[in-house]
């Protein structure tokens, strides 16, 4: 039987034309670098952010101080005070261009591609995902080796014995940054279309990549650079307004309505640069974008805080094929359609079927009981949001959305948790106590087990005076 995709909710738009760009502003002088909120094209980057300078002793753990500059956002520059425009050419993204099948003999297969010499070795498993002969339509997002992939997949029946009543297709493109893949989508829905009705036909495909293929700055060593993966917050009300269902960031609202409280939940598991992996049955698109929300949970706007943590790199779509890199990985949030990753505990920390999130470490286990700051902190994000929506509906408030007010409550939680511990870090007594925990909005007794990982994961080297009671 043939589901329908729900993917029409979040995907009902337009391709949008790449905004021209803005003139170049004058060089950054000397001193701190722009702050969050600088409006790029690029997605939230989670741990990057007061400046934390870590001071490391022999044999101890990093002690950390912060630097309260305020930083201004310069319009068109990146946190590196490099020009967005000289870093990248948003016109120039495009490294390979694909056409996946299933062949009822040979299973998934890449029937066609651009460049001929580009290594696609597994994007027929990742575009295809597992599952999808029950749906008719999907989109995936997906990581390959140091590139990000879309496709965008479509099952048609035909009357045919060899192809078992059935053709399914999916076209694809691969990218050194998956933020502004959205663009593609509504091109490739329409030519995996195309290739269902008149298999073969590739002279669009061609003259696409033509026109959109990435021209990569080589480095001294003969590598290529690509475009960061993340680069400097970037609240939604930056994008272009066809982008707040389209685009990943635009999905914020979805995200948290899903999962309610248990948001606090992966909220503490995205801080703590947990394994996360999300199951869920096809269509995999719109889990591909709770992947994205999850990381944006750990963002934060300090300077320096998370340099020394690893990464929470968003992997989006996962299969069997992928075991070996999830092998290697110290933190990352993915999805997969396919259960038999929930026996394969060594590569996950934390396991999410659908809504129900869970853990098989021990010592994980407390952080999954909600407890009343929690409870505290979600009922404050839904009031904040019904008091959104009914200024937009009553006074026609439109410079306010959803999306603004999800990405900054968790990003100014996070970033007063540290702001904190690193005014106790690096005060002459750094002993954390009970007063210190309730002004970071954390619960001292419940959130104990939180705090404790925490300091050990970020390196903050304070005293926890605290007292663990032997009964919760």
């Amino acid at each position: 039987m043939v589901e329908q995709s729900d993917r029409a909710r979040l995907l009902d738009w337009e391709e949008i034309p790449p905004a021209p760009p803005a003139p170049g502003p004058p060089p950054p002088q000397p001193g701190p670098p722009p702050g969050p909120g600088a409006p790029t094209q690029a997605a939230p980057r989670p741990g990057r952010g007061p400046h934390v300078t870590a001071v490391v002793g022999d044999g101890g753990p990093a002690r950390s101080r912060v630097d309260h500059h305020h930083h201004h956002p310069v319009p068109g520059w990146d946190h590196l005070g490099v020009s967005v425009k000289d870093r990248w050419e948003e016109k120039d993204q495009i490294v390979a261009v694909f056409v996946v099948t299933f062949d009822t003999r040979s299973g998934n297969m890449v029937e066609w591609s651009l460049p001929q010499d580009m290594n696609l070795d597994g994007v027929e498993f990742k575009s295809i995902a597992s599952g999808s002969h029950r749906i008719t339509s999907d989109f995936i997002y997906f990581r390959k080796g140091c590139y990000f992939g879309l496709a965008c997949f479509a099952n048609m029946p035909v009357e045919s014995e060899l192809e078992r009543g059935a053709r399914m297709k999916s076209v694809g493109i691969l990218s050194p940054s998956y933020t502004l893949l959205y663009r593609y989508m509504q091109f490739l829905e329409n030519q995996v279309r195309l290739q269902l009705r008149c298999p073969g036909q590739y002279s669009p495909l061609e003259a696409f990549y033509e026109d959109k293929k990435a021209v990569l700055p080589p480095v001294a060593n003969g590598q290529v650079t690509t475009c960061p993966t993340w680069s400097v917050t970037n609240i939604s009300r930056c994008m272009h307004p066809e982008m707040k269902i389209t685009h990943p960031a635009g999905c914020m609202s979805q995200f948290i309505r899903f999962f309610g409280e248990q948001i606090m939940v992966l909220w503490k598991f995205a801080l703590l640069r947990k394994r996360i992996l999300i199951f869920s049955p096809p269509p995999v698109g719109v889990v591909c974008y709770r992947v994205y929300c999850c990381c944006c949970l750990a963002n934060v706007s300090l300077l320096g805080v998370g340099v020394s943590v690893p990464e929470l790199r968003p992997f989006f779509y996962v299969n069997i094929a992928d075991i070996t890199a999830l092998e290697t990985e110290l933190s990352y949030v993915a999805c997969t359609t396919e259960k038999i990753f929930e026996e394969k505990k060594e590569l996950y920390d934390v396991y999410v079927d659908n809504q129900n999130v869970k853990t098989h470490r021990s010592d994980l286990q407390p952080l999954l009981r909600l407890n009343a700051s929690d409870k505290e902190k979600y009922s404050k994000l839904s009031e904040q949001r019904q008091m959104l929506l009914y200024s937009q509906e009553v006074d026609g408030d439109c410079t306010s959305n959803e999306e603004d007010l999800f990405i900054l409550f968790f990003m100014e939680l996070n970033d007063r948790i540290f702001q904190i511990l690193g005014e106790v870090a690096a005060s002459s007594e750094p002993i954390l106590t009970a007063e210190h925990v309730r002004a970071m909005g954390l619960d001292p007794q419940g959130d104990r087990s939180f705090l404790v990982d925490l300091l050990e994961v970020y390196g903050i080297d304070v005293m926890l005076v605290i007292d663990n009671p032997c009964c919760p």
